[in-house]
């Protein structure tokens, strides 16, 4: 009988990294014989699987009271305090539901146990996760400490009890060597770092007649170059950067292309860039209609264009982000194997950069070394080509599903599970290590009894 695994969030749906990374969680569980079931205010997988909750979305209007209450506010009233504990309350049964529906074994908390967008939520799947004991892999992309919206706020007493909350049901897992040692620094919480990821012992299979679509609705002529900026239209993305790249190169025929919508922090940005793109001579394109995510679930999908659609039509990418807890973008430019301009954000120069990828860095400005090397590769497709196959190479090391599998399945191991037979595959099949409840299995051996459950 195989384990069921419910995922929790504000929202799982299109093409935000917490949505990206969470399908391909669900995709190397669901390899190994898991289930898994989605909860969320907003969601675009399976009807049979799913378990939507609008008033746990982000934006709900209830919560959206609640945040603008209490950001920027050291004090809190009242009527605020009631509110959130209305809205935990009521959470709090859906998710007990929801856990009842599906008869879920483990819970994988995506981003709601750390960031303090929808307090309530926080607060539900604490109480929820003490209450039943359902174990928990709480999978941590950002922190309240890393964002200036919550430098000053009314809720530090709940932000102290659940984002995260330090309860032994619960694993942590982050994205990045950084967030592990602030969460130490901080909380006292040890936690195991797992990058985002790609498959990268599978090439992604290109559609050209989508391709052919795209560039026609888009308004791209087969003679343009297509200058593409995969990230969310947010001011930390430092999309202005790319705009100023476009209009450096001296080439007419260069459109920018941003693949990800507006709307999470506002429109004024938006409103910005297509200003100052105006202003610069750029041609700018934001696609405007929604690109899904190609590892999810839905049906829709299959009528819709989606990441593998988007980069192959790129002949360079751009990716001058302030701050990134991974980076998502730069990971699948890599993989779709196209040449990047990358800022040097903090997670970059720790983390990415000492592996010895090749990338066009800029340091917080774009000089003049960046856009005659940016032009040099747009120019010389040979040199190119020998750039960004090395970089594939790198990554499928250091960020394939291998490491994925290996991670996870080390937390797995140590989590004590209904398991009922399940196991666990944290290698290839060419090269597996079984995790089981009792025993670790080297296929070809006997089992060799693992203390811990003997």
């Amino acid at each position: 009988m195989a384990l069921n695994v419910g995922f929790v969030s504000t929202r799982f749906k299109g093409i935000d990294g917490v949505s990206l990374e969470a399908s391909k969680w669900a995709q190397v569980l669901e390899e190994n014989g898991f289930k898994c079931f989605w909860f969320a205010g907003e969601l675009d997988r399976s009807a049979d699987s799913s378990f939507l909750v609008p008033e746990a979305h982000f934006l709900a209007p209830e919560n959206q009271a609640i945040n603008v209450a209490v950001n920027g506010s050291s004090k809190r009233s009242t009527n605020v305090t009631s509110l959130i504990h209305r809205q935990r309350e009521n959470l709090k049964k859906k998710l007990h539901t929801f856990l009842e529906k599906f008869g879920i074994d483990l819970i994988i908390a995506e981003n709601s146990l750390c960031l303090p967008m929808h307090i309530p939520l926080g607060l539900a799947l604490t109480e929820t996760i003490a209450e039943t004991q359902v174990p928990t892999i709480a999978h941590h992309h950002d922190f309240y400490w890393e964002r200036t919206r919550y430098c000053v706020n009314a809720v530090s007493d709940y932000i102290r009890m659940a984002f995260p909350p330090a309860l032994p049901q619960i694993n942590h897992v982050v994205i990045n060597s950084e967030a592990k040692e602030q969460l130490a620094l901080r909380t006292g919480i040890t936690a195991t770092v797992i990058p985002n990821v790609l498959d990268f012992e599978n090439p992604p299979l290109e559609d050209l007649s989508k391709q052919i679509q795209l560039r026609q609705q888009l308004g791209i002529s087969p003679e343009d170059l297509v200058v593409l900026q995969p990230t969310r239209i947010v001011q930390r993305k430092g999309i202005e950067h790319a705009i100023d790249l476009v209009a450096s190169l001296g080439k007419p025929e260069c459109k920018l292309v941003i693949s990800h919508e507006s709307g999470d922090e506002g429109h004024d940005y938006m409103r910005y860039l297509e200003q100052y793109a105006e202003t610069c001579g750029v041609h700018l394109i934001m696609i405007p209609f929604g690109i899904s995510d190609p590892w999810g679930t839905s049906k829709e999908k299959q009528n819709r264009f989606n990441l593998l659609d988007i980069y192959p039509i790129a002949d360079f990418v751009t990716y001058p982000s302030r701050y990134e807890g991974f980076g998502n973008g730069l990971l699948e430019a890599i993989y779709f194997k196209k040449p990047i301009l990358v800022n040097r954000y903090a997670t970059f120069v720790r983390d990415i950069a000492p592996l010895g990828f090749q990338f066009i860095e800029m340091e917080d400005y774009l000089d003049p070394t960046s856009i005659r090397r940016t032009r040099d590769l747009l120019d010389y497709p040979e040199l190119r080509q020998i750039i960004v196959n090395y970089n594939f190479a790198k990554a499928a090391k250091y960020f394939s599903y291998k490491i994925l599998r290996q991670r996870l399945g080390q937390i797995m191991a140590n989590i004590d599970l209904p398991w009922r037979n399940q196991s666990f595959e944290s290698e290839p099949a060419d090269s597996k290590l079984v995790f089981l409840r009792n025993s670790f299995v080297d296929p070809g051996s006997r089992p060799v009894k693992n203390k811990r459950f003997a």
